[in-house]
């Protein structure tokens, strides 16, 4: 019986730190979001669907059973009844939750997991505000759309483990798929599991996040390096970090090559975004993406 409670209050505890984070995110989320929102179209549009979007007048290559005779008939006018176009795929979305994610260089910056999470936040609440439907892949019931839909997602995407299991959760076919990360795994482990995501078939827009120190690798001198959420390994330790890093760029290079040359075989565009440039860049660039402009 102690046991269990304590297992329930630790629970309990990671539960409540995990959603602690959850309105500063939302709303660092929405701000970008409302940066974006000045400067794009919005993607609803007339075509097939069964939302109402507009009556126009008839024309001569309209078929007789698209006219709205009850609107028709307050006028001298034919009036056509046209829906609002509705996209096929419903946006499913995806935050890495390995322990790397969470972490950042400098205090000044955010962690990689929460960049990703506002960038996925903000994006759904761009096209939840268009109309369009959203789900967090493995941790939502269904999609959903509005402003109750925005809201399953966001807290969702906070609150998620973003484990790799979720990945191979039930997901539509043609589903349009937002999968955010470092992607600093073994290349081998991402071509298994991207590979996977395409055959059911899905569409999807790689984010990879990441911290500028693991770029530049600005370090020198004696440091001791960590791996993270591996606390039983014995650290690494490094004399002269300026040594070393023309090898671990070399090294770091390849790694990103060879990711995004898994993402070209499959078709799909990948989106890098470093955690000290403004979050409104990569996401007009995501949102540009999922509506077409550039594939």
């Amino acid at each position: 019986m102690a046991e269990f409670a304590n297992n329930h209050i630790d629970l309990r505890r990671k539960s409540e730190k995990l959603a602690s984070s959850y309105p500063d995110l939302l709303a660092e989320a929405e701000r970008v979001a409302a940066i974006i929102a000045q400067g794009v179209h919005g993607r609803r549009r007339p075509g097939q669907g069964e939302t109402f979007w507009q009556y126009r007048n008839y024309n001569n290559s309209d078929i007789a059973s698209a006219i709205d005779w009850r609107r028709s008939a307050r006028g001298d006018q034919i009036y056509v009844r046209e829906n609002e176009w509705e996209a096929a795929n419903t946006v499913y979305f995806w935050r890495d939750g390995n322990p790397g994610m969470n972490w950042k260089s400098k205090k000044s910056l955010p962690t990689k997991q929460d960049r990703a999470s506002v960038l996925c936040m903000a994006l759904a609440s761009l096209l939840l505000r268009a109309g369009e439907r959203g789900a967090v892949i493995g941790e939502s019931e269904r999609p959903r759309a509005g402003r109750i839909g925005l809201e399953r997602i966001t807290r969702r995407l906070a609150n998620s483990t973003g484990g790799s299991e979720l990945l191979d959760s039930k997901i539509p076919a043609h589903a349009q798929l937002i999968l955010v990360s470092d992607f600093l795994e073994s290349p081998d482990i991402w071509k298994k599991r991207l590979t996977r995501l395409a055959s059911r078939p899905a569409n999807a827009i790689l984010v990879r996040v990441a911290d500028p120190a693991e770029r530049l690798f600005p370090y020198k001198g004696r440091i001791e390096m960590r791996l993270p959420g591996k606390s039983v390994f014995e650290p690494f330790i490094v004399g002269r970090a300026e040594r070393a890093k023309e090898a671990y760029q070399q090294k770091y290079d390849a790694h990103v090559a060879a990711i995004s040359d898994i993402a070209r075989r499959l078709g799909w565009p990948i989106i890098t975004h470093s955690t000290d440039m403004p979050a409104n860049t990569a996401l007009t660039a995501l949102y540009m993406a999922v509506s077409g402009e550039a594939r």
